[in-house]
């Protein structure tokens, strides 16, 4: 699995993008690319765990427009061995 976070600032053209992004992210999920994805509690960022590899991955990251929004930053991509798991 691969697992990324992201960070958020107080910017307008971020909320603006979200729902397109949402959408594109259920459509993921429907695929079985995406396991979980959402907001922190208090919307500083987000965490996404993906069950498609690392190039998938890369590729969506490319072809959503959300992670280069003004206000999205990914500050990390990284590899997950869930050792406990439903």
């Amino acid at each position: 699995m691969i697992v990324v976070e992201l960070t958020f600032t107080a910017t307008p053209g971020r909320l603006a993008a979200r729902p397109a992004h949402r959408a594109y992210l259920t459509r993921l999920r429907d695929e079985g690319a995406l396991l979980a994805a959402g907001p922190w509690a208090d919307d500083s960022g987000a965490l996404l765990v993906f069950t498609a590899d690392r190039d998938a991955v890369e590729q969506i990251l490319d072809t959503d427009p959300y992670y280069r929004t003004a206000g999205v930053e990914v500050t990390a991509v990284r590899d997950w061995r869930p050792v406990v798991e439903r």
